[in-house]
C-alpha cells in the first residue's frame, strides 16, 4: 500500500498538483507539522542550534532531536532533498 502512495507522489508534475494532492491527503495540522519538521531539517543542516531553531520554528526539543537523528542516521531523505534544493551543509 505504501508503494502506491510513493508512486502517486512521483507522478505529480507541478507544485500546484503537489499542493492539491497533499491538501486532499493531509489535515492542516499534518501539513503544518511536516512543514515545521522540514524547516527544522533546513536549519539543522545549515548549522543552527536547537535554541535558534526552536525560537524560529516553535518546534519542541523532541521534534528537533528526532529530525536531527534522521539527518544523521536516517535513510538520507532529508539530505537528498536539501542537496537538491541547494542548501549548504554546516
Amino acid at each position: 500500500m505504501y508503494d502506491k502512495l510513493v508512486q502517486a507522489i512521483l507522478d505529480l508534475k507541478t507544485a500546484a498538483e503537489c499542493e492539491a494532492f497533499f491538501s486532499d491527503l493531509c489535515t492542516i495540522k499534518e501539513l503544518q507539522d511536516m512543514s515545521q519538521r522540514y524547516e527544522v531539517a533546513v536549519m539543522l543542516y545549515g548549522g543552527k542550534n536547537y535554541v535558534e531553531i526552536s525560537e524560529v520554528t516553535g518546534a519542541s526539543s523532541a521534534t528537533i532531536s528526532r529530525v536531527n537523528r534522521c539527518l544523521n542516521y536516517g535513510q538520507n531523505g532529508y539530505r537528498t532533498s536539501l542537496e537538491r534544493i541547494g542548501e549548504e551543509p554546516r
